[in-house]
């Protein structure tokens, strides 16, 4: 089965694509679905309509392997798990019935059925639907879906290759099943699961597959000698197989280290491999292992996860050297293109000289194409993309859009103290209780409010002219009124103006601060069909004027209650953009801290007495290799608190996180500092309450009881069961009560009834308190 054209042109090719569409189809097309207005048949179409769009976009861009398998209505783990049988026994009646439906209620839940835990794909901001297995799961296999796109792309003359995420990856990001007794290890499954990827490969080679791509990205962390036994008994094995294509693993996202030696020795015909970053260190270890001689080699040269032109002169010389080092080498992204948007050209309001910098999925193609072509032509074939490559690094390398002195000045002379308030958590928090009044088990919310279709309308309007900025802003006063008056009502303690001017939490603080640029079509997805626009960080930060001040003394102005005011953290506002790749990102965490710093000191100024700062992408950029944490969570926290170190101690600074294992990260959260976390945990069944407390965790804390990523609705005794298990790892008089994340993507309906059992939970507890009363 090995390829023997050591000599054969190099390929382009990529391992996965945005799967949205130019206009978000998929995204309209799913959510009609939902809502009765789209029928099954008409979704498929629209699926089959834009996967053929990637591949012969792909194509024309010069692609010569295109992949098959990585479309999904919601997400490729939640795709794995139908295609082995891993159905949780609370779905499956709903997938027997209908499999689509079935499909829907295990990535958003029902009324009565709750969904699959959701958490980021590795230090990325996409978020996978974690698998629930336990020792008496039954794995069957089910290839209708990979071998359907097979076909699709093999009826259109395309040479595909059907991408699957590998076996051991998949059950490394498995948890054990509700119910399950502790200790169980998904990885033990292994022998159970090997079978079923068997029979798909089989599948696939029928259906005309030459190659497949297993994705084994968790090969890049730091794996025991257990878990490297599993990869080399999976790999082996599949190898070894005689019914099968050939197998080309793939790993991205970091070095593989220990990993690369075991999958170089297996009977496997390729490995693609990640050579951006800190994974340029693969180079380096596959010298070590001596090669691939006699398999393929798929080298990752184009920095898959950012927007930035490739180094057309440095790719080259990696693939130079790698040349010496397998049968054959090809060229692509250095992970699926699924992190990046599709097309730079529609972009039509960014400065023109930051625009030649940029370059998106389709752009990555063509660059991957190009890299190729010198590979097997020469780089005379490519000389004036090579020219014109020189002349854009040059413009951004000497452009003063990107460098002010005044920032970098003021970076520069920040001290220790800076980033430390002037009293410990022990003072701050009685100058606070006396300060706010508020009673045990204060309940508020994380900060948006339902985004309903008139708010985005007025937004289009106000930036299409229809409506001038009186027109616009007495809406939002509107809102904001209503959404104030709803929270009184309700009986919420602490409340928020609920954010109906923001378009984004990222990209709303953006557009105001410099050395930010925002796109219009950059969409990218973060779970099923939530997109957002992160925006490109390309020059030095500063804020020149208030950001939310005026809105949140409006919101202050209309109640006796503390309304929050609301900001994302410094870290989170660098996760959830393109960040500049040209100086430590550090360096630029705190560029961005001193311009939120001047944020939070406005709003206490202005009489905001609680600020939340939010860090929800605290632990996704967490170093997948542990060699890497401990200065990257010390600039992190570093940065968080010198955002909030200069208010008062009777000033309450909040910070959020939602949808990650936050037991790797405890020790950061401490580190924050901050006088109250709030933090997801219904669909993690309150664990992290329990992390807290096994750490000492020694301040104020909110588990979230509302899953607001599924549109069920929690009940007062299900709420209650969520608080009184917190109460069993945190005390009372350091307890919140509060919904997992904010309200933005959830409908009025489903919100005033989900935060009324709410409020009903919390007095209920409070009612049984030895203080109450």
């Amino acid at each position: 089965m090995t390829d023997k054209s050591a000599a054969a042109a190099a390929r382009a090719t990529v391992y996965g694509y945005p799967r949205q569409g130019a206009h978000r189809e998929l995204k309209k097309a799913v959510e009609g679905y939902w809502k009765g207005a789209v029928d099954a048949r008409a979704l498929r179409e629209t699926a089959a309509g834009l996967r053929r769009a990637n591949w012969e976009q792909l194509t024309a861009d010069g692609v010569h392997e295109v992949p098959t398998g990585d479309f999904s209505y919601y997400d490729h783990v939640l795709d794995t798990s139908v295609m082995v049988g891993a159905i949780p026994g609370r779905h499956r009646a709903a997938v027997e019935a209908d499999a689509l439906d079935g499909y829907f209620a295990m990535a958003r839940g029902t009324q009565d059925v709750a969904p699959l835990e959701m958490t980021k794909w590795f230090d990325t901001n996409y978020h996978y639907l974690v698998p629930e297995l336990g020792p008496d799961t039954v794995f069957s296999a089910d290839s209708t879906k990979q071998v359907a796109e097979l076909g699709e792309a093999l009826a259109l003359g395309l040479t595909p290759r059907p991408v699957l995420v590998g076996p051991v990856t998949y059950l490394l990001l498995a948890k054990p099943a509700p119910g399950v007794a502790d200790g169980f290890e998904p990885l033990t499954l292994l022998d159970r699961l090997l079978p079923v990827y068997a029979e798909v490969l089989a599948d696939l080679r029928a259906a005309g597959a030459d190659w497949v791509q297993l994705d084994e990205p968790a090969l890049v962390g730091d794996r025991t000698p257990a878990e490297l036994a599993a990869v080399a008994r999976a790999h082996h094995d599949l190898g070894a197989l005689t019914d099968r294509p050939r197998l080309l693993v793939a790993s991205y996202f970091d070095r593989l280290g220990d990993a690369l030696p075991v999958l170089a020795k297996s009977p496997v015909e390729g490995l693609a491999l990640d050579f951006t970053g800190p994974a340029a260190a693969n180079l380096e270890g596959l010298a070590a292992v001596g090669g691939l001689p006699g398999k393929r080699l798929v080298a990752g040269v184009v920095d898959g996860r950012n927007v930035w032109i490739n180094d057309f002169e440095k790719s080259l010389g990696t693939l130079g050297t790698l040349l010496g080092l397998a049968d054959r080498v090809d060229v692509a992204p250095s992970c699926s293109l699924l992190h990046v948007p599709l097309d730079a050209t529609a972009e039509r309001d960014i400065d023109p000289e930051i625009a030649r910098w940029l370059a998106f999925a389709r752009q990555k193609s063509t660059e991957v194409a190009t890299l190729a072509r010198a590979l097997t032509e020469g780089t005379g074939a490519i000389a004036a993309e090579l020219a014109a490559n020189r002349a854009a690094l040059a413009s951004r390398a000497e452009s003063a859009l990107t460098r002010d002195p005044a920032v970098r000045a003021r970076a520069a002379a920040v001290t220790d103290a800076d980033a430390r308030r002037s009293q410990p958590y022990e003072v701050r928090t009685v100058a606070q209780r006396a300060h706010l009044g508020l009673p045990p088990l204060p309940t508020t919310t994380i900060g948006s409010f339902p985004q309903t279709g008139e708010l985005r309308t007025a937004r289009a309007d106000l930036r299409a002219g229809r409506i001038g900025t009186a027109a616009y802003e007495e809406r939002i006063r509107e809102e904001i009124r209503d959404v104030l008056a709803f929270q009184e009502k309700a009986g919420l303690d602490v409340l928020v103006h609920g954010e109906p001017e923001r378009n984004d939490m990222v990209q709303y603080f953006a557009e105001q601060l410099t050395g930010y640029v925002a796109t219009r079509q950059g969409w990218v997805q973060s779970y099923g069909t939530r997109y957002v626009r992160p925006p490109v960080l390309a020059g030095d930060i500063s804020r020149p004027e208030p950001m939310t001040v005026r809105w949140t003394s409006y919101a202050q102005s209309l109640t006796a209650h503390p309304v929050k005011g609301m900001l994302t953290g410094p870290v989170t506002m660098l996760a959830w953009s393109f960040v500049r790749d040209d100086q430590p990102l550090g360096d630029t965490a705190r560029q961005v801290a001193l311009a939120l710093r001047d944020e939070v000191n406005d709003l206490e100024a202005a009489g905001t007495s609680v600020i939340q700062v939010d860090e929800p992408a605290l632990r996704e950029m967490l170093p997948l290799r542990a060699e890497g944490r401990a200065a990257y969570l010390a600039w992190a926290t570093e940065s968080f608190r010198l955002a909030t170190g200069g208010v008062r101690p009777d000033t309450q600074i909040h910070t959020h996180m939602c949808y990650a294992e936050f037991g790797d990260i405890v020790q950061a959260i401490d580190d924050l500092d901050a006088d109250v976390i709030s933090l997801e945990a219904a669909r993690s069944h309150m664990q992290v309450a329990g992390e807290l407390a096994a750490h000492g965790y020694p301040r104020e804390a909110g588990p979230g009881v509302y899953d607001i990523h599924s549109p069920r609705v929690p009940s007062t005794a299900e709420a209650t069961a969520l608080l009184r298990k917190g109460l069993e790892a945190i005390p009372a008089e350091r307890l919140w009560v509060n919904p997992d994340c904010g309200l933005k993507t959830r409908g009025w309906p489903e919100v005033r009834t989900s935060l009324g059992n709410l409020v009903a939970a919390a007095r209920e507890i409070r009612a049984g308190l030895p203080t109450a009363g």
